[in-house]
């Protein structure tokens, strides 16, 4: 380039730039109006005489019933039936699920090859004495008996009767249960620590006081270490309220361990269990200046020292929720959410990053949007398959061109058998000259000797679209997988961008988003959220074996783009075994690595088995929802599932579940094995005497 075409790029960018702070400021400027409306409408009489109204509103919206459908009867007795028979279900995660008689006596006499001794540590202060009892009773009812109970009691003199307490159990507990009270109260990690320093146990658990234990929980644990040798354990839990175990609330599924889901949303939580060498390194288990969120920060460290990390997918620990609980409100203790994003700050610095932000999101305070900086400035070839539909193609384009704020990018059309004229006029469009007239010659240059590879078209300089667009001409019968691999050669990106050309950008920092995450060394593929023109959601990350065809499905799948999702699943970047090929970065190496798509697979599942291969060379796929799109699914190829169609699937599914039996065999780690795979919607796995 010139100086003048410098000088000129320049000037574009900071018109962009101004035009885009302007749109920002109209949009604060507007969002500011509003709030001062919805201010004096909370306000208002009639606001507050028609909160119970809103309260029947609000159950049914969060049941997911649209609005205009709840008079209708079917539907909502068929809600309300569904919503039973997981209330059923849920219940055998209480006391229904602790073991008879005669399976806690063959537990409790199981002798493993190692023994092992846990220590549980659980800091006192002022704790109720119902919560203590409770606590306290349900290690003593453990059926695995080898283990050690460390209290450490800040409490004050108005709460004597905890170490009262907690003597009258100790003289009961055969030496068991060490208790040590404190000259001073040490917050909760400066009062773990005094536990940590009286324990002897090659295993540490860390327990809340006002917390219960399921009475098979050091039995898992010791079970699961003499089976896989794991150095930090942890399991599912569920909150109750009005202290019954049988009135859970919010049972946490956890997916099995997942480092950038861990980053966003400390789900691994409780019953943390880790080998005492984890801390051969560490002069004290919680850093005290994090107080609040010192758990997230210690699993963070620990889990990156481990060399086994195991979840037992059973809900083996009881969250109390009560008044002043972070299990009730976040709100109760502020200063969590400060601590939480100082302790995944730091773990990112220990990993190397420098810059980057740190964000709560909507779901929750404490569960985070993280953003990177993209390193230096790499181009992205957007590879975008066509056959005709000249209105998807620009409405694809038009929105790549408005909305992207990342400017380095390259679109690389595979065009695939058009015939409409319209098209073919948009593809002069693009090139800035005529393409039908140029495609004889383009044709005989075709230089990767495919068969099906007919050349390649790219636009003049002087074009609107710039340089940036090649067409890549592909012919013969429709393959997904050899269209993109064509397209793949002539790309001359360093990242490639899979996207369908029914697709439409919704946010302006997509590519960023994408890209943050790509560039790292131990990523395979990064997806987007993509949603249906009518706002529900298509896309939000792919679990193997779900579906109809046990191959794999989308889960959140039909949601409406507001909920949170399971957890809090729809608001932060996760680790996935998949992501649809229909929005998919890669970099260009790893994708040439593995071979790129799989051509036996032409239509179906190439993108799954693509990302089932990075994973299989040690890579993490990502799912962000920050990156947004609209997806018009099948607009371009159609929705036929008989015939030809139909048995075309059945081929390459079975083909699919034949390659990664193994896989599928084992579950995908990052969905419980509790959910079901007949729904996307994280349901329960129902008993045969509820369904």
């Amino acid at each position: 380039m010139t100086e003048m075409d410098y000088r000129e790029a320049y000037e574009k960018e900071k018109e962009r730039c101004a035009y885009l702070a302007d749109k920002l400021s109209q949009v604060e400027w507007e969002r500011a109006a509003l709030q001062s409306k919805l201010d004096f409408i909370h306000n208002s009489a009639f606001w507050k005489m028609s909160k119970p109204f809103r309260k029947i509103i609000h159950f049914f919206i969060k049941q997911g019933i649209r609005l205009k459908r709840v008079l209708h009867p079917r539907d909502l007795i068929k809600k309300l039936k569904y919503k039973k028979r997981e209330r059923q279900a849920s219940l055998q995660f209480g006391t229904a699920s602790f073991p008879d008689p005669a399976t806690a006596k063959a537990q409790r006499e199981t002798v493993f090859e190692r023994q092992i001794r846990f220590s549980i540590l659980v800091p006192l202060w002022n704790t109720p004495e119902t919560f203590l009892r409770d606590m306290i009773e349900s290690v003593m009812n453990q059926t695995y008996e080898n283990w050690e109970l460390c209290l450490a009691d800040g409490s004050d003199q108005d709460h004597s009767y905890v170490g009262r307490l907690c003597q009258e159990y100790a003289d009961k507990a055969d030496g068991r249960i060490v208790y040590r009270k404190l000259a001073r109260n040490e917050g909760i990690a400066g009062n773990t620590n005094e536990c940590y320093r009286g324990a002897t146990g090659e295993y540490i658990g860390l327990f809340d006081h006002d917390d219960v234990l399921h009475p098979c929980a050091l039995y898992e644990y010791a079970k699961a270490i003499n089976e896989t040798g794991a150095d930090f354990l942890y399991c599912d839990e569920a909150t109750f309220k009005n202290g019954s175990l049988d009135n859970l609330v919010n049972m946490h599924f956890k997916p099995d361990y997942a480092p950038d889901t861990l980053r966003g949303n400390n789900y691994i939580c409780h019953f943390s269990v880790f080998s005492r060498k984890l801390l051969e390194e560490d002069p004290e288990l919680f850093r005290t200046s994090l107080d609040g969120s010192q758990d997230h920060d210690m699993i963070l460290r620990l889990t990156d020292r481990a060399e086994r990390v195991y979840h037992v997918p059973k809900l083996l620990y009881y969250w109390r929720s009560h008044e002043g609980s972070v299990a009730s409100d976040i709100e109760a203790k502020p200063y969590a959410v400060e601590a939480a994003k100082r302790a995944v700050a730091d773990h990112l610095e220990k990993h190397g990053f420098t810059h980057f932000q740190i964000s709560s999101t909507r779901a929750f305070p404490t569960i985070f949007r993280i953003r990177y900086q993209v390193q230096d400035n790499p181009k992205v070839s957007i590879m975008i398959p066509n056959r005709d539909h000249v209105e998807d193609l620009k409405r694809c384009i038009d929105s790549i061109m408005d909305r992207s704020t990342y400017d380095n990018y390259e679109l690389v059309i595979v065009e695939n058998g058009s015939t409409d004229r319209e098209i073919k006029e948009y593809y002069s469009q693009l090139l800035g000259y005529d393409y039908e007239k140029a495609l004889p010659e383009a044709m005989e240059a075709g230089r990767t000797g495919k068969p099906y590879d007919r050349g390649v078209l790219t636009a003049e300089a002087s074009a609107a679209a710039g340089s940036r667009v090649k067409i890549v001409i592909y012919e013969g019968d429709f393959n997904y997988s050899r269209i993109n691999n064509l397209g793949a050669q002539y790309a001359a990106g360093d990242y490639l961008l899979l996207l369908n050309n029914d697709t439409q950008v919704i946010t302006f920092d997509w590519m960023e988003e994408l890209l943050m995450y790509a560039q790292r060394e131990d990523v395979g593929a990064v997806g987007a959220k993509l949603y249906y023109g009518d706002h529900t959601i298509q896309h939000a990350g792919v679990v193997i074996g779900m579906g109809a065809h046990g191959t794999a499905g989308h889960t959140h799948y039909r949601h409406n783009f507001q909920d949170l999702g399971y957890m809090g699943r729809l608001c932060y970047t996760q680790n996935v075994s998949a992501v649809t090929g229909a929005c998919l970065m890669v970099k260009k190496s790893l994708y040439q690595q593995v071979g790129g798509l799989d051509e036996t697979f032409a239509v179906s599942l190439n993108d799954v088995d693509f990302c089932l291969r990075l994973r299989e060379a040690g890579k993490l796929n990502i799912f962000t929802p920050f990156a947004e799109l609209y997806h018009y699914e099948s607009v371009s190829r159609g929705t036929d599932t008989q015939g030809e169609n139909a048995a075309r699937y059945e081929e390459e599914s079975g083909r699919f579940k034949a390659r990664w039996k193994l896989l599928l065999e084992q579950g995908d780690p990052y969905f419980n094995p509790n959910f079901t795979l007949e729904r996307s919607d994280y349901s329960l796995k129902l008993p045969d005497s509820v369904r």
